[in-house]
């Protein structure tokens, strides 16, 4: 939302390879570690996500609602996830385009566009986003970020092959905003409730930022064949966010051409708002 270790049996060696590149008595950092098994050449269809643990199968819409601190109050939020049918060449790999609208109330706090891409051992990586944030009603300026620009780098939003004791994971890493999320595999084969059904073998993550300490602290429960049913704040976490999923549509072709309208308008303005870090990025496409 707003906010592994075989990671695949080859992070093996790529552990190996980048303790060696260190001092001998100097672990890999998470950033390391997840930078050493990242390989344009291995996504040869990076737009079928399909990871059992989080598949984003385009048409599909999951509502989230729960409560959050804003200002310094407790205000019901809600998160609508949205998997488009348009891709994007980031970085060398295709992206799936997926549309997040964060509301605070019935007000649309933020809203953004993600690229994500899954390479061939399932692992799905995060190469960028444009966030809208709106203060007041107004547009605030946006802190977008893409891998290959303004010293950013890929992340792993998700491992092909996640399992509790495995070693944390960069989800990404953009110095120029402080973006700089580091997740790790807490515990599986979970019972987890929400409005939308119970949910078995659950597996449970916690993502924190080193670079803004205190905030996005969360822990996340992913269910096999649907995704991220559950959010809860961490310790020390300033928004005290705690999220459920309340419904997953398949989205009616109407639909989808109203989803296709919104992401390609935020594509549009991310061009003109913020030119130096998107400007150079290739045109979107719908999948075939």
């Amino acid at each position: 939302m707003r906010r592994s270790a075989v990671i695949v049996i080859a992070l093996a060696a790529a552990v190996a390879a980048a303790a060696g590149a260190v001092a001998k008595d100097v672990a890999p950092t998470p950033r390391q570690l997840t930078e050493s098994v990242f390989d344009p050449a291995k996504f040869s269809d990076a737009a079928r996500i399909d990871n059992p643990f989080l598949p984003l199968v385009p048409g599909t819409q999951m509502t989230y609602q729960g409560r959050a601190t804003t200002g310094g109050r407790r205000e019901g939020h809600s998160i609508v996830i949205t998997v488009s049918d348009l891709t994007k060449v980031v970085y060398g790999v295709r992206t799936l385009v997926v549309w997040d609208q964060d509301l605070d109330g019935a007000r649309l706090a933020e809203q953004e566009i993600s690229f994500f891409g899954q390479d061939d051992d399932r692992n799905i990586w995060a190469l960028g986003e444009y966030p809208e944030e709106y203060e007041g009603g107004h547009f605030a300026t946006p802190s977008v970020w893409i891998v290959g620009q303004a010293g950013a780098r890929p992340g792993l939003h998700f491992p092909g092959n996640p399992r509790p004791g495995t070693p944390a994971y960069s989800q990404g890493f953009a110095p120029k905003i402080a973006w700089g999320d580091i997740a790790r595999v807490v515990s599986s084969g979970r019972r987890v409730c929400v409005p939308t059904g119970c949910y078995r073998n659950v597996l449970q993550t916690e993502e924190t930022n080193p670079l803004e300490p205190g905030d996005g602290h969360q822990r996340k429960y992913y269910a096999p064949g649907v995704g991220n049913v559950q959010v809860e704040p961490g310790p020390g976490d300033a928004d005290r966010e705690v999220m459920h999923l309340v419904a997953v549509r398949r989205l009616s072709p109407a639909a989808m051409v109203q989803v296709r309208r919104n992401v390609r308008a935020l594509d549009k303005r991310a061009y003109r708002v913020a030119r130096p870090v998107y400007g150079a990025l290739p045109a979107l496409e719908r999948l075939p």
